[in-house]
């Protein structure tokens, strides 16, 4: 065979040439492929010569140390490997070494007509991108063929001999497809070797002869010695069981290759729920150990002013303006004390109190009204007009009574608390699909727009400088966003300032069951 014709066509290409189509596969199918042809080569335990070019990695290692240990009589194995790894900057040298305990276990054994050699390939471009399994046997031939793609760094293209060991399935290894070419004639797999024979011979190879290393074998004699395998003689004829055997074995590694996969997925999804669990839990100690702290900094302010007043009334000098003026400290911060206490209560309550499916249905002109009234004498103090609006035949809110009258308490208290005198606070209420829109609004001083989104924040206070009132506990919107929340309600806010504030709170209507209706 011509040897300029040789270097025309590589292994791949040459059985392409051959009309047979090449298809694209993953590594992880590749490996699995030769993986399939060394387990049916251990059952039949026949005399065989191998001629391969696998990839780097332990994984392939493994596939070679299995073909070594192949047994059934004479059998021998080339391997071909390549001296440097070329990537975009520069050329490495590569040492590739055979497991020791395997090439040993390999002589003992080992006949006058075995061979273990490995041809190491200096530059030559055909076979830098090839991989390839080729197997000659009286009982079985076979010959597969892989090819790297042409990897585009910048404007320039670089092949790349990398690893291809066993990556996970993902949309990335599409980057790492191999074109295949697989064929079990034997006519074709003797070409194929014809043509390897001649672009060894034509090419710059070393030798390590595995078994004869004092005496090694030149590259001439172990090409010669190709042909007293019977490469020359009789072609050999794969039998259909053997065939079978062979597609058999490969849908069974592809099925265990897909359950692993499947399990793989399974396991990350499980790590993953279970990471943003432990997240939740790490934000959750945080934002409790936050908590706490704010507690104790809110609880100490009107300890420290109660005991600076007390210390100041020891004073013999002091005179009595004086004196009341503490005293008036001392009752408005034990009132901050109570309140801040009894809020702390209420939100601890809050994760002990019942669930959803207990809501009750309430009518809100059987709460709105009270609490209305309960707070007039207070706003004809300070010189505020309070009113409401409820429609009658409204639908009853899916609620419990404690819940709503809270969350009426708290949001006419601070409408009435930050309306100056002459101004207005009243309260509405209508129906919006499946809810009921209860509006608070006042024409108080009003909330800066970007102090809106941390008015529902813990200890949050605003406004109380404006109004010269050192303010609650900072816990009471905190506490109505929570019980809205929890009756699958809501809560939102409009305002600006100097022009007043609307709170619009939305509350579901209560679902009655058929049977309620029909007894209704």
């Amino acid at each position: 065979m011509n040897a300029s014709l040789a270097f025309e066509l590589s292994p791949h290409d040459f059985l392409v040439k051959t009309d047979i189509s090449p298809i694209q596969v993953s590594p992880n199918t590749f490996k699995g492929f030769i993986a399939n042809q060394v387990d049916l080569l251990m059952a039949l335990e026949t005399p065989v010569v191998i001629w391969a070019k696998l990839p780097r990695g332990e994984s392939w290692q493994g596939e070679i140390d299995r073909c070594i240990a192949l047994a059934g009589g004479p059998r021998s194995l080339f391997l071909f490997r390549n001296t440097l790894e070329e990537t975009s900057d520069e050329q490495t040298a590569v040492q590739e070494v055979l497991n020791p305990l395997v090439v040993d276990s390999y002589r003992s054994h080992a006949t006058p007509q075995d061979r273990l050699v490995t041809l190491h390939l200096a530059g030559d471009m055909l076979l830098r991108r090839e991989f390839f399994f080729i197997v000659w046997s009286s009982q079985f031939c076979n010959g597969v063929c892989a090819q790297r793609s042409r990897l585009k760094r910048g404007s320039e293209l670089s092949e790349v001999e990398n690893e291809v060991a066993e990556p996970p399935i993902e949309p990335t290894e599409k980057r790492n497809q191999l074109s295949l070419v697989h064929t079990l004639d034997p006519s074709r797999i003797q070409q194929l070797l014809l043509r390897l024979e001649s672009l060894v011979r034509s090419s710059s190879f070393e030798v390590t002869d595995h078994l004869s290393p004092e005496a090694p074998y030149t590259l001439s004699q172990i090409v010669d010695q190709w042909h007293s395998y019977g490469i020359q003689q009789p072609l050999p004829t794969s039998s259909p069981q053997l065939i079978n055997q062979l597609l058999g074995k490969h849908l069974h590694r592809q099925e265990e290759l897909w359950q692993r996969s499947n399990t793989y997925r399974k396991q990350a999804e499980i790590v993953e729920v279970l990471q943003i669990q432990n997240e939740e839990l790490i934000n959750t100690v945080r934002a409790k150990d936050e908590f706490i702290s704010n507690v104790g900094q809110e609880l100490r302010t009107p300890l420290t002013n109660m005991k600076t007043a007390l210390t100041l009334l020891n004073s013999p000098n002091i005179k009595p303006p004086q004196r009341q003026r503490y005293m008036d400290l001392l009752v408005k911060e034990c009132d901050r004390q109570s309140s801040l206490i009894g809020s702390l209560l209420d939100l601890v309550s809050l994760d002990q109190m019942a669930e959803r499916q207990t809501l009750q249905p309430i009518t809100l002109s059987d709460v709105v009204p009270g609490v209305v009234s309960t707070y007039q004498p207070l706003a004809e103090e300070k010189g505020v007009r309070l009113a409401y609006t409820i429609p009658e035949g409204l639908p009853a809110i899916a609620c419990l009574n404690p819940w709503l009258r809270q969350i009426v308490v708290s949001l006419l208290h601070n409408g009435i608390k930050f309306t100056p005198r002459g101004g207005q606070v009243w309260v509405r209420a209508k129906q919006q699909g499946d809810y009921i829109q209860l509006e608070f609004k006042d024409t108080g001083v009003g909330i800066p727009v970007q102090e809106i989104p941390k008015i529902f924040d813990r200890f949050y206070r605003v406004r109380q400088i404006a109004m010269d009132d050192p303010g609650g506990a900072g816990l009471g919107l905190t506490i109505v966003q929570q019980l809205l929340l929890r009756c699958g309600g809501s809560i939102s806010v409009k305002s600006r300032p100097n022009d007043g504030s609307i709170f619009n709170v939305l509350l579901p209507t209560y679902q009655y069951r058929d049977a309620e209706k029909a007894s209704e």
